[in-house]
């Protein structure tokens, strides 16, 4: 082979962009975000949650008698706790049309308006990064309740920074649901994350006075439950 020859095998494609080897690949097609939505205001629109959520632990939800849910919104949770036959009293910063709520500062109240409290808090106000886990901190500091079930993006708990990862380390969740579908909170399809319910109970031995931090917290899995049919995987 000449030398010309092979210093012409070897000079480099002039690209001009993207690699002609993938042009016919597919694109993602999940849209960027750049700004979160006022408020941090992403509804629980689909039913499956919270379905889910009474299915795995009604009879646990039943003993602490009435559902607080702080964070109702139009109150997507709302009417499935109350259609259940579980009382339901609802609350939001802001009013969006949830039936027989009323609005309120979430940190102004210092007692559990029911034995159990039942939402999806407002990300911004949980996280470590903005937050510092606020919400959480002044919930675990709240008398009046027994059960606590947050919705949260999974890789919530995984944060150190900001006081957050001290918290969860002396107070982590008595357990979690992992569920093992996504939930599209913007309706935009393709939802990039996937959820937990994350359950402080305390009636469990692990979290009485006096115990110190939980035992290493319990990993569930919770598979959807929709009223179209018992259990779609």
């Amino acid at each position: 082979m000449s030398k010309a020859l092979f210093r012409a095998q070897r000079k480099k494609p002039n690209f001009t962009g993207q690699d002609p080897l993938f042009v016919d690949l597919p694109k993602d097609n999940v849209p960027l975000r750049s700004t979160r939505i006022p408020k941090d205001y992403y509804p629980t629109g689909e039913p499956e949650a919270i379905l889910s959520l009474l299915s795995y632990d009604g009879a646990r939800i039943r003993q602490s008698g009435t559902v607080w849910e702080p964070a109702c919104g139009k109150g997507d949770m709302v009417r499935h706790i109350r259609a259940a036959g579980i009382p339901c009293c609802a609350s939001d910063l802001i009013d969006r049309g949830c039936p027989d709520s009323w609005t309120a500062d979430y940190y102004s109240c210092l007692r559990s308006r029911g034995g159990a409290i039942i939402t999806n808090p407002p990300f911004n106000e949980i996280n470590a990064k903005n937050g510092h886990g606020r919400w959480l901190r002044h919930t675990l500091n709240m008398e009046g309740w027994d059960y606590l079930a947050l919705l949260l993006s999974w890789d919530w708990p995984a944060a150190r920074i900001n006081g957050l990862g001290e918290l969860l380390d002396h107070t982590p969740p008595t357990y979690t649901y992992l569920m093992r579908w996504r939930l599209d909170f913007t309706g935009e399809g393709n939802p990039p994350n996937r959820h937990a319910w994350f359950i402080w109970d305390r009636k469990d031995p692990r979290s009485r006075p006096g115990m110190g931090p939980y035992a290493e917290p319990s990993f569930r899995w919770m598979d959807r439950v929709d009223p179209r049919q018992e259990t779609m995987l």
